[in-house]
């Protein structure tokens, strides 16, 4: 680690100030009280002593600072302390404490923000591990039956548990495609195809694509009012639909039966507009709110595995809003349902 020292004289000369000071008012007593002092000494005396004194101070003060509070700063670059790499190390005792003080609060957070991450990091490997073990052990059995099992020689059986290890192949893809997406926004490599389009024609499009899902659960996927005209917007068309598919799959896989989806698309000034999704599903609790978005997170530990999915629609959903420079926002009453809302440009 690279310190410059720079020297700092205001210690040593207040610090030789007072003492001259001192001596001065003990000379002027002496002189009046006890006996008479040659005017040459009252004068060059103090001089002298204030001499003195400040280069002995700034000595011994530079030393101080140099084998003691450099030492200091040595020591603790083992932290990797980028901030104090080119300090300039002054002798002002007041500024050595602020930044000492300021040195180890960044510590602080850094070893936080560490112990933070690294349990982020030990969840998620729980997690990534938890979601690819299910589909693989699902393919595994499967094969391991037909193999071992003899229901090769079944037709029937052959063809059920082949569809069945096939559908465990899929939800591997997809978790593994998902992933893939995940990195390559989080690196930059993810390039958008800005267009202009209509997002009532596209949230309409998904209407369609999950009208069957919706009816087995007896949803209702409305608009909150009849859009006549279009309202364009620049985006990237198939990520924006991937977004819309995602937030409204999951009203559906969280909604409670014979409920309710309502997307509403408002404008909140001229090159905006916020897109709405709500529903009256189950809702999900203030302690959650801020995690829903990580990857694999669920509020239960079972989670909705029985629903299908990867785990990362809303860490994809989040990724591509804030590829495009907008905002997601996330609203939600347990037992009264939530509203995931995000903006979008609606001109260049």
């Amino acid at each position: 680690m690279a310190i410059n020292f720079k020297k700092s004289y205001k210690f040593a000369f207040k610090s030789s100030f007072y003492i001259s000071l001192f001596v001065v008012f003990s000379l002027l007593i002496y002189n009046h009280f006890v006996q008479p002092i040659n005017i040459f000494i009252l004068l060059v005396f103090p001089i002298t002593l204030f001499v003195f004194s400040f280069f002995l101070i700034q000595y011994r003060v530079e030393i101080f600072i140099y084998k003691r509070i450099k030492k200091l700063y040595d020591e603790v670059s083992i932290l990797d302390a980028t901030s104090l790499k080119n300090k300039i190390v002054t002798t002002d005792i007041s500024s050595l404490t602020n930044d000492i003080r300021n040195f180890a609060k960044e510590k602080k957070i850094e070893i936080e923000s560490l112990n933070i991450r690294e349990e982020y990091r030990r969840e998620f490997l729980g997690n990534i591990s938890h979601e690819l073990k299910t589909p693989l052990f699902t393919v595994q059995g499967y094969l391991d039956t037909l193999i071992e099992g003899g229901a090769i020689k079944d037709k029937t059986l052959r063809v059920k548990y082949i569809e069945r290890a096939s559908k465990g192949v899929e939800r591997l893809i997809s978790i593994v495609q998902d992933l893939d997406m995940i990195s390559k926004f989080e690196v930059g490599d993810l390039n958008l195809e800005i267009t202009k389009f209509d997002i009532i024609s596209e949230i309409q499009n998904v209407f369609d694509l999950l009208e069957m899902k919706a009816d087995a659960k007896n949803i209702i996927l409305m608009f909150d009012e009849k859009y006549i005209s279009p309202i364009h917007v620049y985006a990237d068309k198939d990520k924006i639909q991937q977004v819309l598919t995602n937030l409204v799959m999951n009203s559906i896989k969280y909604g409670k039966e014979n409920g309710t989806t309502e997307i509403s698309v408002e404008k909140i000034n001229k090159n905006k507009v916020l897109v709405r999704i709500q529903d009256n599903g189950d809702g999900i609790e203030q302690q959650h709110l801020s995690r829903i978005f990580e990857r694999f997170f669920r509020i239960s530990k079972s989670g909705s595995r029985e629903e299908g999915g990867s785990g990362l629609g809303l860490a994809i959903v989040k990724h591509i809003i804030e590829a495009h420079n907008e905002k997601i926002f996330v609203q939600s009453t347990p037992q009264k349902g939530s509203e995931f809302s995000f903006t979008l440009k609606t001109s260049k």
